[in-house]
């Protein structure tokens, strides 16, 4: 989780009062404590992070996740066009099929992690939610915190031809968990004939869906795009069955640390390639021998020859967890590295954490040194995930 933020527009406006989400008031009434996050008002927790962690973890736990950001990109060329600015094969990403990439400033840095899909012939982003005819057009989702700066971003360095939509009249949930899909489906049928990284339309009650099988908890489950106004009786058809409860942003953060993903402004940041974040995976195999995006030449060298400081896994010895800020320290006690995720993991049993250390430290079976408020701390470089994933392909 990250500190509360708030955004400014993309054309310039000053930072408002956090917004509410189209399911502020359903939030409230279901007893979640509410903060700001991302310049949003959202739930932090509402039975307790533990026994949510748990319940997704065994169940299906439902997330509202509509502060991030819903571009769609259409235009001549917009495939080739994102390519300028992603490091990702867009060209050959066949319709319904979705990439994780990264949004990459001139010197290599993350300017922010996201979700890209391209889409079909006839897809539910057209004016006032009705289909439209796609030619080529893409459907992104980036982070909250910084979805206003990645707008402004792209206008510039986009072509005229590309037009890009800001989606903001759509909700964003995540069901996620082992019962998550087979408790979709039965709102939602043919949503279980999805595999992981690929997205559909559907619809429900006469409302148009845009479903992927995806989510950043390590869990099997979807993402639903839908309409705003549709999203209170969707939250209540889907929490009317009994796998599935809301869960918070504090599990929802215990969750992807488990699974070893990163969090943008914490684990990822302008000043960290896409190799120090262990995120090569990222680089499409044309993209890595052609290059034309962004910091192409540091990020390739670095792939080449290794960069200074990777990011890993580590387990904390004893029961006290180490946040965000504790650093890494040699045995002299210079810092030499720094804690950018942390926390007790409930389905591991012991605190984890993410780190930044130097490239010979990053080797499974290292010993650790850390530093949190005076105290140190032991730790094992330990292979991420935490726990394994359970995508279904």
């Amino acid at each position: 989780m990250s500190d509360p933020i708030s955004s400014s527009d993309a054309d310039g406006f000053e930072p408002i009062a956090p917004s509410l989400l189209p399911l502020d008031a359903w939030h409230r009434a279901k007893g979640g404590r509410m903060v700001p996050f991302a310049g949003y008002e959202m739930p932090v927790q509402y039975e307790g992070i533990m026994a949510e962690h748990l319940w997704t973890r065994s169940h299906a736990g439902l997330f509202d996740v509509s502060h991030m950001g819903q571009l769609l990109f259409t235009g001549e060329g917009v495939a080739q066009a994102l390519e300028a600015l992603l490091p990702g094969d867009l060209q050959v990403l066949a319709p319904n099929r979705m990439r994780y990439s990264l949004l990459l400033a001139d010197n290599g840095g993350i300017l922010d992690d996201l979700m890209v899909t391209r889409l079909p012939e006839t897809h539910p982003f057209g004016e006032a939610g009705e289909p439209a005819p796609a030619g080529e057009a893409f459907y992104m989702v980036v982070n909250g915190a910084t979805k206003y700066d990645d707008l402004g971003h792209l206008r510039e360095a986009l072509p005229d031809s590309i037009t890009i939509n800001h989606l903001e009249e759509r909700a964003l949930l995540a069901l996620q968990g082992p019962e998550a899909v087979a408790t979709l489906a039965r709102l939602v049928p043919g949503v279980d004939a999805l595999r992981f990284m690929t997205a559909g339309a559907f619809e429900w009650a006469g409302h148009a869906l845009w479903i992927s099988r995806s989510g950043y908890t390590g869990e099997d489950g979807c993402e639903i795009s839908l309409p705003a106004e549709a999203a209170e009786a969707f939250a209540d058809a889907l929490t009317a069955q009994a796998e599935v409860k809301p869960i918070g942003l504090g599990a929802r953060d215990s969750l992807r640390l488990e699974a070893g993903l990163p969090l943008y402004g914490h684990d990822l940041d302008e000043e960290t390639t896409p190799v120090a974040a262990d995120l090569g995976f990222a680089l499409s195999k044309r993209r890595r021998e052609e290059g034309g995006f962004p910091g192409a030449e540091r990020i390739l060298a670095e792939r080449a020859e290794g960069s200074a400081t990777k990011r890993v896994g580590l387990r904390v010895d004893g029961r006290q967890p180490v946040r965000e800020g504790a650093t890494v320290v040699d045995q002299a006690g210079k810092t030499i590295g720094r804690v950018t995720s942390g926390g007790f993991a409930p389905s591991v049993g012991a605190p984890i954490a993410m780190a930044y250390v130097p490239a010979a430290l990053a080797v499974p079976g290292t010993e650790i040194t850390l530093s949190q408020r005076g105290k140190a701390h032991t730790a094992e470089v330990v292979p991420m995930p935490f726990i394994s994933h359970r995508y279904v392909r």
